[in-house]
């Protein structure tokens, strides 16, 4: 499998990175600890995590994920694993994180009480990646980058990174970096797959210029990219749970993944997977991982079963006549999930 730097920070990964929000919900602790061994056996050393999984979060299982991940690093080297973690949001955004009362914001305390938190939880004494789940771009950066620069200096965090920002986001926590001189961030996890390739353009231009990696997370698309959603909304799944049972809010982020737009794209991808003798999972986590400003695919399972067909991808690489059907595939049906 092939090993990436993640920005300009001395920290190499593999290509593909085991994401594990399905912990302590769609999967229980013997199937995780499988899958984390299975990963490893594939040559997957980069695992990530946050304080609030497994998803759909609340307050009863917040942290559970984290402490399943660090009873099962007791079972390797640590030095062999690289760990990437978060910090939820503030709550007064767009979701109250179950964590620290509602009260969850990106300031001094908070950081440290998080940082604190996750430590003992993964049974570690340093993160590897450290990164904030959410912005909150209406506070001071400085604030919170002061308080990552010290965690960098006391060995407590290795590297820092964003995730679910945007081109604003980046350009202002690195402009608040360089003026300070405070730690930088590497990374940024944001969503990104053959149904949301919006990063591509504006987001993309400023992480190759400031050498910032992208860690795409959803790369099929909440399971849609698989196939399963083709013929209607199967039993079990995430997304047919959000639909039919969740809130107002779970239900608006899966009529986002699940919809007549998403679902064409979805069958025209297969069809040129199909050409290839590839399944369209394979085809979509190529693709995610075939972009320069990439540095590791986050992907997720919720059986060791599961694996086989993303981890066919690992050294694929699509060819040139391929990235041209499905550039036109995209241009026909602009921005499935809006």
């Amino acid at each position: 499998m092939e090993k990436r730097r993640l920005g300009t920070s001395g920290i190499v990964v593999s290509e593909i990175c085991m994401g594990t929000m399905t912990f302590g919900t769609q999967a229980d602790k013997k199937e995780s600890f499988r899958i984390m061994d299975a990963s490893v056996e594939a040559g997957i050393d980069f695992f990530d995590t946050a304080e609030v999984y497994p998803v759909p979060p609340t307050a009863e299982l917040a942290g559970l994920t984290e402490q399943w991940v660090g009873e099962w690093m007791k079972t390797k080297s640590r030095e062999s694993l690289i760990i990437a973690t978060k910090i939820a949001g503030a709550a007064h955004g767009w979701f109250c994180p179950p964590v620290r009362h509602g009260k969850a914001a990106l300031d001094r305390v908070h950081l440290r009480k998080a940082l604190e938190g996750s430590l003992k939880r993964l049974q570690t004494d340093y993160i590897d990646l450290y990164q904030i789940h959410w912005p909150d771009h209406g506070m001071r950066a400085i604030d919170t980058l002061e308080v990552l620069d010290e965690f960098v200096k006391e060995g407590k965090v290795r590297s820092i990174g964003l995730s679910n920002d945007n081109s604003y986001g980046v350009m202002k926590s690195l402009a608040t970096s360089q003026q300070e001189g405070v730690t930088r961030i590497d990374t940024v996890q944001n969503n990104f797959s053959l149904n949301n390739r919006r990063d591509e353009h504006e987001l993309a231009e400023c992480l190759r210029r400031e050498q910032v990696s992208l860690l795409p997370y959803s790369p099929l698309a909440g399971g849609v990219l698989t196939g399963k959603y083709n013929d209607g909304v199967p039993n079990g799944a995430r997304f047919s749970e959000y639909l039919t049972s969740g809130g107002p809010r779970q239900k608006a982020m899966a009529q986002r993944f699940v919809n007549e737009r998403t679902i064409e794209s979805t069958k025209r991808f297969g069809a040129i997977a199909s050409a290839l003798g590839l399944e369209v999972t394979t085809l979509a986590t190529a693709w995610s991982k075939q972009h320069d400003f990439v540095a590791s695919t986050i992907v997720g399972v919720s059986q060791e079963a599961q694996m086989k067909p993303i981890l066919a991808a690992a050294g694929l690489v699509l060819d040139h006549e391929t990235m041209e059907k499905i550039d036109l595939i995209s241009k026909e049906i602009l921005y499935p999930m809006g």
